[in-house]
């Protein structure tokens, strides 16, 4: 799959994630039109989702409702690794190489599109991280209390790299190494948050908003013909959910958002990062706590934003600058504690109110 490369955005060119976003929710009726603006809400993937949607009073909420949720456990029986019998966790516990694994289609299109995500980012994104991060203590056997050997590490890298997976275009997937696993959470909530909002448009419904895990897509704009609104957390651990670090306007575009401000571990005295560099497999030290990106998708947003925080400002933004219709916001904290934004070119900080 063909990435990208650069073109600016506009204030009318639409726009923008984080860890958490904030927005705006509820019913809202148009003094203006019969339009409604419905809000749909549930649990899926682990977190939960907020739909918008601007309808006519006409039309059953309901019945959207459950095909949205049919949609998502489909998505949750492909890709979730906290089920035995889903794709990924069949495929994970295949111990033959070069033996085909048959995939559903969304399967396949997340793998093409990890693959390329992988590819561009020079491997700073990498689904088949997980070995690290079960390593570091970030996975579910829980915390460690050493420091990982150097050797211990090297063995882990072993198994990690997309180069180990040949994705094959008839809906196939093959090790090269029988240790290799994937897990997709970086991209497969941007993924679902791509496929309701086609459910939705598909529908009928041009004009919504979709957030998975805070994870979006806006389409269209609200009830009030106004782009929606969309708030980026104050990237701090102490912060409440909704205060706001940036105000942002959405259209037609995807946002996501990574950061290391949450979710640490002190081990033996010294604080690491969740969020693991593939390449190194140290946990990232790059002084970043959130990197947003906008994309025409969420799936490439949300991959992006997780490698940006691997590749740290200087690295990260000139990737952004290289990518058609993709833009970015770096938030770095220095040493002294304040807090630098870098901005790709296409997205002026008086973007940002």
């Amino acid at each position: 799959m063909a990435i990208i490369k650069p073109e600016p955005l506009s204030m009318q060119h639409k726009t923008i994630r984080q860890l958490l976003i904030i927005v705006l929710i509820g019913l809202t009726v148009s003094a203006f039109t019969d339009t409604r603006e419905y809000l749909l809400e549930g649990r899926t993937m682990g977190t939960t989702y907020h739909i918008k949607i601007v309808a006519p009073p006409s039309a059953d909420m309901a019945a959207v409702r459950v095909k949205i949720d049919r949609r998502l456990e489909q998505l949750n029986q492909s890709m979730s690794t906290y089920r035995k019998e889903s794709e990924i966790s069949r495929f994970n516990r295949l111990a033959e190489t070069g033996k085909p694994f048959a995939v559903s289609p969304d399967f396949l299109k997340v793998m093409r599109v990890a693959g390329a995500i992988h590819d561009v980012t020079g491997g700073a994104w990498d689904g088949t991280v997980y070995p690290l991060i079960k390593l570091w203590g970030f996975g579910r056997s829980g915390p460690i209390h050493e420091v990982p050997s150097d050797a211990a590490i090297g063995k882990a890298l072993k198994d990690v790299g997309f180069r180990h997976i040949d994705v094959s275009p008839d809906g196939y997937l093959k090790k090269r190494r029988p240790g290799v696993t994937v897990d997709l959470a970086s991209i497969a909530k941007g993924y679902g948050v791509d496929m309701v909002g086609a459910l939705i448009k598909e529908l009928g419904f041009n004009d919504h908003l979709v957030e998975i895990g805070g994870e979006v897509f806006a389409a269209g704009r609200r009830i009030d013909g106004k782009q929606w609104k969309v708030g980026v957390s104050v990237p701090e651990k102490g912060a409440g959910a909704t205060d706001v670090y940036k105000a942002l306007a959405l259209e037609d575009l995807a946002m996501a958002t990574s950061g290391d401000y949450r979710n640490f571990e002190e081990i033996s005295g010294r604080i690491y990062s969740h969020i693991i560099d593939p390449r190194s497999g140290w946990p990232v030290e790059n002084g970043v706590v959130s990197a947003s990106v906008i994309a025409p998708n969420c799936t490439l947003a949300d991959g992006l934003a997780t490698a940006m925080v691997v590749m740290g400002p200087q690295e990260g933004i000139r990737l952004l600058n290289r990518l058609e219709k993709v833009e970015g916001l770096i938030i770095v904290r220095k040493p002294d504690g304040v807090l630098v934004d870098h901005y790709s070119k296409g997205m002026a900080p008086e973007t940002a109110r």
